[in-house]
């Protein structure tokens, strides 16, 4: 508590000086104040409750001085003698209000529980149980004890990716953790992929998102794009969807190419549109064009022979089984017409199904012309970001002359990011999701990977092929068989090489085998060897990058890459057969 006091003013026709005792007197009662009135002098004493806070020290005809204040208010008074040389003794009348504050106790309140920070429990009992049944499950004739129990900690992965009980990142790490308790890998098994240039090129390419939108040039390129086709979200899209496409032949890895370009491209332009993660604005653009730039980034991976890593293998195993070779242009020349069509029927198919809530916006390029002016010229960090940017694409571009990969020219490009300053290490150490998709990504390379190696993928192929090749029907249907059973157990990749490397030879022979003519087949397997890529969030390089971005549900990533893998496959039978029969490759 706090008072504060104001020594009275007297004032009297004569003047003379104040008597030392009245000084004392008013010491004495104001002592009494700042020692909460336990010991008061022999004064007439009177205590009440008043909502008229005051503490006065007044002469009765004097001035009156505020003090302080409380709710309790304590009255003293005393008639003190005044010495006057020229008149009798005369008294003064002195009150002393003295207030105290005086507080209420209130009660604690009683604290917010801790919400818990552990495991979804549901969740995570599903996955667990998924792998425990699995494992205990009768090992099928053919597959090794360690191949099923690892097809068992893959799945139960899986799952738990799917349900996601902790962070994918933690699941998958779990997963590794299984593995090695197991004994059905080494640690140096389950982490090699670790060292896989794939997950760390996805990783560089957020790092590089980071460098694009801190420096600007990132809301400087979206600008453009807006003041050119933003009037409305579908126009937008497509212009995205095109230029990715006529990149694609020149940048053989995808997850360079939607990594390293697109994504900070298409983070800048949702976060120029006002549509951000965690604030409920995701569906107002960044859901609708983070899905169509992924869906069809796949699309354009299978439209040319240099648009995917991948793909040269392929055309080698192609050569290997049957002899025959795919060229640049005769690969280009069969995908051009069914890739055009995938390019502009899935964008505006998920515009309808899965649309933004800003359809249409007649002001956008208008706005974007003054945000343009109002940024200024290119500042020196954004021309450093432009400069590296085309030197890493030129590296992607042209690197296979001077031997240097994809993840080496990513390396390179972010090392001259952190040299100058433009990026630090402490925002790349702050880019969590790169961390926790590098972690997840190269854990599940990693299991399905020694699927491959310890032989379940071949007995799995075997049985498809005794079983498709028992039926006895047609090629078409036959082969029509065999494309689904491939597609779709793309579920169990990580990798589009992996599946290729694994599967593609056997079902390329079985097809042959059962008349299929052997070019045709090895086409249609060679580009649905990209397009199986869309379904799920860890299927191709491109995957986890949009993903990642974190403006789509899994469960929606999902759902709806399975409805695009069937029109993509309809497209390319239906529409890529009648074009492959006019060309005359069946």
């Amino acid at each position: 508590m706090s008072n504060s006091v104001l020594l009275p003013v007297f004032t009297h026709r004569s003047s003379i000086e104040t008597p030392s005792f009245i000084v004392t007197m008013a010491s004495t009662a104001l002592s009494s104040v700042n020692l909460g009135f336990r010991s008061v002098p022999a004064y007439k004493r009177h205590v009440s409750s008043t909502q008229s806070p005051s503490l006065k020290l007044h002469r009765s005809t004097g001035q009156q001085h505020l003090l302080s204040s409380s709710s309790y208010t304590s009255t003293f008074t005393s008639r003190l003698p005044v010495l006057n040389l020229r008149s009798p003794t005369r008294h003064l009348n002195f009150s002393v209000k003295a207030s105290a504050a005086v507080v209420p106790a209130k009660p604690e309140p009683t604290p917010a529980p801790v919400p818990w920070q552990g495991a979804s429990m549901k969740p995570l009992v599903a996955s667990i149980a998924t792998g425990i049944i699995l494992w205990f499950v009768p090992v099928p004739s053919g597959v090794s004890k360690i191949a099923w129990q690892l097809l068992s900690i893959f799945l139960a992965t899986i799952v738990g990716i799917i349900t996601q009980p902790l962070p994918l990142g933690a699941v998958a790490l779990m997963g590794l953790g299984a593995c090695v308790l197991t004994k059905t890998l080494t640690f140096a098994a389950a982490f090699s992929a670790f060292g896989d240039p794939i997950p760390w090129l996805i990783a560089l390419a957020f790092f590089f998102a980071r460098g694009f939108i801190k420096t600007g040039l990132g809301n400087r390129i979206a600008y453009q794009f807006v003041s050119l086709f933003g009037s409305s979200s579908l126009g937008l899209g497509y212009s995205l969807v095109f230029s990715e496409a006529l990149l694609a032949p020149a940048i053989p890895s995808v997850s360079a190419r939607a990594g390293g370009i697109f994504l900070p491209l298409v983070k800048s332009l949702c976060v120029a549109c006002g549509s951000n993660v965690g604030d409920g604005t995701e569906h107002k653009l960044g859901s609708w064009l983070m899905l169509t730039c992924f869906q069809t980034s796949v699309i354009s991976s299978s439209m040319f022979l240099t648009a995917m890593a991948a793909n040269p293998l392929s055309a080698n195993l192609t050569h290997n089984t049957i002899n025959q070779t795919i060229g640049w242009t005769l690969w280009a020349k069969a995908a051009i017409v069914p890739g055009i069509v995938s390019l502009i029927v899935v964008p505006f198919l998920l515009y309808l199904i899965y649309p933004p809530s800003v359809k249409s916006s007649p002001d956008a390029p208008k706005l974007a012309k003054e945000r343009l002016e109002k940024m200024g010229p290119m500042t020196k960090n954004e021309i450093i970001m432009a400069g590296t940017l085309l030197l890493t694409v030129g590296l992607w571009i042209f690197g296979g002359v001077i031997n240097v990969d994809a993840v080496t020219a990513a390396i390179l490009g972010l090392s001259v990011l952190l040299i100058t300053g433009v990026v630090t290490w402490k925002e790349c150490l702050a880019e969590s999701v790169a961390w926790d998709t590098l972690t997840w990504f190269a854990a599940l390379i990693a299991m399905a990977g020694y699927l491959n190696k310890y032989g379940l993928i071949n007995w799995f192929s075997q049985t498809v092929v005794k079983f498709v090749g028992g039926l006895g029907l047609q090629w078409q249907a036959s082969f029509g068989i065999l494309v689904l059973l491939y597609f779709y157990s793309h579920y169990f990749f990580a990798s589009g090489a992996a599946h290729i490397g694994a599967m593609f030879t056997a079902f390329l022979s079985v097809a042959s085998a059962l008349g299929t003519p052997p070019l045709f087949g090895a086409m249609v397997l060679s580009f649905l060897s990209n397009l199986m890529g869309g379904l799920t969030h860890y299927g191709i390089g491109s995957a986890p990058v949009f993903y990642g971005a974190n403006y789509v549900p899994l469960a929606k990533w999902w759902g709806y890459g399975f409805l695009i893998s069937v029109v993509n496959i309809i497209i390319w039978l239906g529409v890529g057969g009648v074009w492959w029969k006019f060309i005359g490759l069946w």
